[in-house]
């Protein structure tokens, strides 16, 4: 489909070097480009509820930000 469009010259100047960069046209860059900006404002995240439960804690020794330990104890070493 055929539109016309303003758009900065300065803006229009760097898509048009994109487009060489990138060995493409001009119109693929504009088009990828809007179609980024538009796929990511359609992205919804619902709100994550972490369940919690009582009890006494961490087991003794256990440290969260040691991945490398917290896997051994999971698999039982």
């Amino acid at each position: 489909m055929r539109t016309t469009i303003n758009i900065d010259d300065q803006l229009l100047s760097y898509a048009r070097h994109q487009a060489v960069q990138q060995g493409c046209t001009l119109k693929q860059v504009i088009e990828d480009a809007l179609r980024e900006s538009l796929s990511r404002q359609c992205i919804e995240f619902e709100p994550v509820k972490l369940e919690t439960a009582s009890g006494a804690g961490l087991k003794h020794g256990v440290n969260l930000d040691d991945s490398h330990s917290l896997n051994d104890i999971m698999d039982g070493r």
